[in-house]
């Protein structure tokens, strides 16, 4: 096993029985912010403009006394598409703790990373939301704009499993991208993202709003300081896309073409 660079001199610090500077522990931290900073800008800049385009499609239009109900699904969905084609190569425009936690198990990107790329996230998700309550012409917080909410005949058991089943299938599909089988399939990976972010809010939306996504949840609801059933946001998207990976690598997928 190849020992990563950034870590090489703590590990020969340790076999030598040697102290390790404190210089030498922050000059580490400095080359990997250095090297990594775009990547978790990417990501940051993605989450926000998710957020943005995606609750921008929610609010009310005049005249009207309902929005048609493929508005924010095609808000989020095409939101996502354009921010893989822009940031994809760069960071992989996860945009989303899940994912984010998904491709460190998949071995796509290091734990320290990925901690990183979910605290971008979120930080990306409150500022989008923070950034459309000054532009936007209705007082979002009082019309409880882009929250995620559970049906009001609906426990939040039931949205917990809802969650579960959405956020499991869009992890599959992740996986079947990811999947080196696939590896030249890539050129429509934006649409066949977005619109199954289209097709998934459809289903669920109506239900629990479809989230599928923690930080998404989390923006509006830091700002409305809306924070009922919150935790099904957190746990049912993480808990279904992390067991859908996990099974998809572990049965289906193609171990000797994951070795080259």
């Amino acid at each position: 096993m190849t020992v990563p660079p950034n870590t090489q001199s703590i590990v020969v610090g340790v076999i030598e029985s040697k102290p390790i500077k404190p210089n030498s522990v922050s000059k580490s931290i400095s080359t990997w912010c250095a090297i990594q900073w775009k990547g978790i800008l990417a990501e940051f800049l993605a989450t926000t403009l998710l957020i943005i385009f995606g609750c921008m499609s929610c609010i009310p239009i005049e005249g009207l006394s309902q929005n048609p109900a493929l508005y924010a699904p095609l808000g989020f969905g095409l939101a996502v598409m354009f921010n893989i084609q822009i940031f994809g190569h760069i960071s992989g425009a996860y945009m989303n703790p899940f994912v984010t936690i998904t491709a460190v198990i998949w071995g796509k990107i290091t734990l320290s990373l990925g901690i990183a790329f979910i605290i971008a996230e979120c930080a990306g998700a409150i500022l989008g939301y923070g950034f459309l309550l000054l532009v936007s012409p209705v007082d979002m917080v009082a019309e409880g704009i882009c929250l995620t909410q559970i049906h009001r005949n609906i426990n939040e058991i039931q949205g917990f499993a809802i969650e579960v089943v959405l956020t499991a299938a869009l992890s599959f599909i992740n996986c079947g991208v990811w999947d080196p089988t696939n590896e030249h399939k890539q050129d429509s990976s934006p649409l066949k993202f977005g619109l199954t972010i289209v097709g998934l809010s459809v289903a669920g939306g109506p239900l629990t709003g479809a989230s599928m996504n923690p930080a998404r949840t989390l923006g509006p609801a830091v700002w409305n300081n809306n924070w009922d059933g919150h935790w099904v946001y957190w746990v049912g998207p993480l808990f279904g896309g992390i067991l859908a990976a996990v099974i998809y690598k572990y049965i289906w997928l193609d171990k000797r073409k994951q070795e080259q």
